[in-house]
């Protein structure tokens, strides 16, 4: 099981992490966590995990629709291609 360890709440609802627990997890100064209410209280997960659990709610949503990211890429860079052109007049380069 994990350490508990209990840190105090200051004035301003601030609450201060271990900074072991900071260095172990790359938490630095101004970077961003997400808070979760859950039944035994909060969740504090990473801006790192929180984007991973994005990205798989997305590939499952592309999934279902018969998608692969790959496909999406694909037409994202034609789409972006269409737009140069009919924009700008130019011909974006094809990539190999």
């Amino acid at each position: 099981m994990t350490e508990r360890r209990l840190v105090r709440v200051q004035e301003k609802g601030q609450v201060t992490l271990p900074a072991e627990l900071r260095r172990r997890l790359g938490l630095k100064r101004g970077g961003l966590v997400a808070i979760t209410e859950t039944e035994d209280g909060m969740l504090i997960t990473t801006q790192e995990v929180v984007a991973m659990k994005a990205l798989d709610r997305i590939g499952e949503a592309l999934k279902k629709r018969g998608l692969s990211l790959e496909e999406l890429i694909e037409s994202g860079r034609e789409v972006r291609g269409q737009i140069i052109e009919e924009r700008y007049g130019a011909r974006p380069d094809k990539e190999d």
